[in-house]
């Protein structure tokens, strides 16, 4: 079931989802198992599995001269969409992101998830690479997500990079993007973020996730500004608690969002990490509840090595 047919269905009852990363290169499963089965009780309506692009690495060789290598240390999205979906019966969301994969890998991955019957996919840009200061395509790759969507669009219109297949299967993928209420750090301004966002809209995205805040005012806001834009599809906030004092710089400075002065005190306040907690989850209670009441279509939680946080807030929904 897509998403958008998730919230149809719903109407004024706004629905639960969850993200979680895919385990690192070496792990198995079962951590993710341990992750999510807790969360279960909450039926959520779909759970989104973030894709990595592959990072750039040094390895001493025997002569004491260096290599470049390429390694992805969170492989596995699509199998980990399939096994979502088989263990719990819930709805997968794939993320997809021009970093680090030509169209031929983006092509390749979308027939996996078509071929598994996963028919949700969230287009992204994605992040320049740590070690770079800017976003560069992979060779034969996409700069901009619109580009990315526009692929994705080809394909459920049965057109791939091969031109001369004939009668190819056309996918049926709900295509999904991301909004940033403050704005996204490289766009020159507001109004400029809000016309590439429409950009994308207009050109078949169906619903919008947020990047995370923790101001609603600024969810409301963003939503008015789109509303006024002439973007009209679902804008589904992204959530997420704080866990602990280092956040009060790791988030602004790797996610270019404010964090509240009010939050911000009171975890200065807290002794141990665990005492963050503890506000980190009565913070994220306050900002559900009052998002519950207008309506959102879906409450979207970026569960990221917390699920118990999270799973107590929504219990208490």
């Amino acid at each position: 079931m897509k998403v958008i047919e998730h919230i149809n269905a719903a109407k004024d009852a706004p629905l639960v989802s969850f993200e979680i990363l895919p385990p690192l290169k070496g792990k198995g499963i079962n951590a993710l198992w341990a992750h999510l089965d807790p969360l279960m009780e909450f039926k959520p309506s779909f759970i989104n599995v973030t894709y990595h692009r592959s990072e750039s690495m040094f390895k001493r060789k025997l002569d004491g001269t260096f290599e470049k290598v390429e390694v992805r240390k969170r492989p596995g999205t699509v199998g980990i969409c399939a096994a979502i979906m088989n263990r719990y019966g819930v709805d997968a969301v794939a993320h997809l992101i021009c970093g680090g994969f030509s169209k031929q890998e983006t092509e390749d991955a979308l027939i996996d998830l078509n071929f598994l019957g996963i028919d949700n996919v969230l287009v992204l840009r994605g992040d320049a690479p740590k070690n770079e200061a800017m976003f560069e395509p992979e060779p034969g790759g996409h700069k901009y997500a619109i580009e990315l969507m526009q692929q994705v669009n080809n394909m459920n219109n049965g057109i791939y990079i091969e031109e001369d297949l004939k009668n190819a299967v056309k996918t049926n993928f709900c295509i999904g993007v991301a909004g940033y209420p403050e704005k996204h750090f490289e766009a020159p301004n507001l109004q400029a973020d809000l016309n590439y966002l429409k950009a994308k809209v207009d050109a078949g995205a169906e619903y919008i996730v947020t990047q995370m805040f923790f101001d609603n005012s600024k969810y409301f806001a963003f939503v008015q500004n789109c509303r006024a834009a002439g973007i009209n599809v679902p804008i589904i906030p992204g959530l997420k608690p704080i866990s602990t004092k280092k956040q009060l710089s790791v988030i602004p400075r790797t996610f270019h969002v404010d964090i509240p002065e009010a939050l911000s005190n009171e975890v200065l306040k807290c002794k141990t990490d665990a005492d963050v907690e503890v506000v980190g989850t009565e913070w994220l209670l306050q900002q559900s509840k009052e998002l519950r009441a207008a309506k959102v279509p879906v409450l979207h939680y970026y569960t990221l090595g917390k699920p118990h946080m999270v799973a107590n807030v929504v219990k208490e929904m």
